[in-house]
């Protein structure tokens, strides 16, 4: 059995709306509530207390924000208070996407480079507290596993007009509808009034999700998370519905875009900081392959795996870190296995186990290396023993 989840953002959905239902669902909030502290911003909390909308149960999402909020941020910025965040790597990973889809349609919007365009309300802390709360959340429901079979139904557009930054902008607002067209999102709604999508919660579903009707799945729970208003047109709630798949529904097809680059003239030293670099700016993964170069010269292909969505921004990144003048890409199909992730402890240290099923239904774990590694140096031990109490621990668990 594999992961699925069901987001219904037909009446609408915001970064505390989906935080608020992901809770609802099961996720454990004592995790969301020590991610975002782990953010290191003073004051900056988060609580969830239960509440009706439209006559229905819901639970809502409470984000307490420090006074001084500059409510305005780059996308750098942003993904250097993530990197430091007490999150797995799965949840990381989506806070970094979600912020770099929001940072891409921004950029877009406004006509600018997705490094330096200013993000203003999604750049605010309580966006912050929302991304990563929801990032955290999802992960602890296993829905950011490799495989897990995450849909949305279409995105309530609204209509009429909202006080932003830039002074009024139209419903949905422009964010929004560049995430959709970018992301294959379907809007619709235009008869709710007001806002009902905001660019935190398009780029959370853009980064979490995709389109579809509802999956076959053996339901196992149901969260409800209220908006702040409560409309007399319909109940101002986003739903998560969460359950398990059979493994060939959870194992996922698609496509990724992967990128190269021939570089002989870059310092080996630098290399480490590159990779970090070109994963920061969106892409799942990279490596480097030497080559004997033109010339005869030792060099390196650069290969980075990424989404459509965040290309311009890795690429920008290999252009910047590295001294190449020119890169090429193309589309690759992949399929992913479910995963999820579990946490031993080993001479009283955590350490994270990916746990992958395959499709006759055994499953083969691995520790995390960097937690291995940590672990290891923390005990005095060879990391191979390391690893290898966490696989007992795992067995005996």
């Amino acid at each position: 059995m594999g992961e699925a989840g069901w987001v219904d953002a037909t009446a609408g959905v915001a970064g505390d709306m989906l935080l608020a239902a992901l809770v609802d669902a099961g996720a454990a909030e004592e995790r969301v509530h020590a991610a975002v502290a782990s953010l290191g911003v003073p004051g900056l909390a988060v609580r969830t207390a239960t509440d009706r909308r439209g006559g229905l149960r819901c639970r809502r999402a409470h984000v307490t924000v420090p006074g001084d909020d500059p409510a305005h941020r780059h996308l750098p910025e942003l993904l250097a208070l993530v990197e430091h965040a007490d999150l797995t790597a799965s949840a990381r990973d989506a806070a970094r996407r979600t912020f770099t889809l929001l940072a891409a349609a921004e950029a877009a919007v406004h006509g600018t480079a997705v490094e330096t365009v200013t993000l203003h309300e999604v750049g605010a802390h309580d966006a912050l507290a929302d991304v990563v709360g929801v990032a955290a959340a999802a992960d602890d429901l296993g829905l950011l596993a490799d495989g897990a079979a995450v849909v949305c139904s279409p995105l309530a557009a609204g209509s009429g007009t909202v006080r932003a930054a830039h002074g009024r902008l139209p419903v949905p607002v422009p964010a929004v509808v560049e995430l959709a067209a970018r992301h294959g999102l379907t809007l619709g709604g235009d008869d709710l009034a007001g806002e009902r999508t905001t660019p935190t919660g398009a780029a959370l579903l853009a980064a979490l999700a995709r389109p579809g009707p509802f999956p076959a799945m053996t339901v196992r729970a149901v969260g409800v998370g209220g908006g702040a208003r409560d409309t007399p047109d319909r109940p101002n709630v986003t739903r998560v519905v969460v359950g398990t798949a059979r493994v060939a529904d959870a194992v996922r097809t698609g496509e990724v875009i992967v990128l190269e680059a021939t570089v002989d003239d870059l310092d080996p030293q630098l290399w480490p900081a590159v990779l970090e670099a070109v994963r920061a700016a969106g892409a799942w993964d990279c490596w480097t392959s030497p080559i004997v170069a033109r010339h005869g010269r030792p060099g390196h292909v650069l290969s980075a795996v990424c989404d459509e969505a965040v290309r311009p921004a890795v690429a920008d990144a290999v252009f910047r870190h590295t001294t190449t003048i020119g890169l090429r890409w193309s589309r690759r199909h992949r399929e992913t296995l479910p995963r999820r992730a579990v946490t031993v402890r080993v001479g009283g240290q955590e350490i994270t186990v990916k746990i992958a099923r395959l499709g006759d239904g055994t499953e083969r774990a691995k520790p995390e290396i960097a937690d291995v590694e940590a672990v290891a140096r923390a005990l005095g031990l060879p990391a191979a023993e390391v690893a290898g109490r966490a696989l007992d621990a795992l067995r005996t668990s």
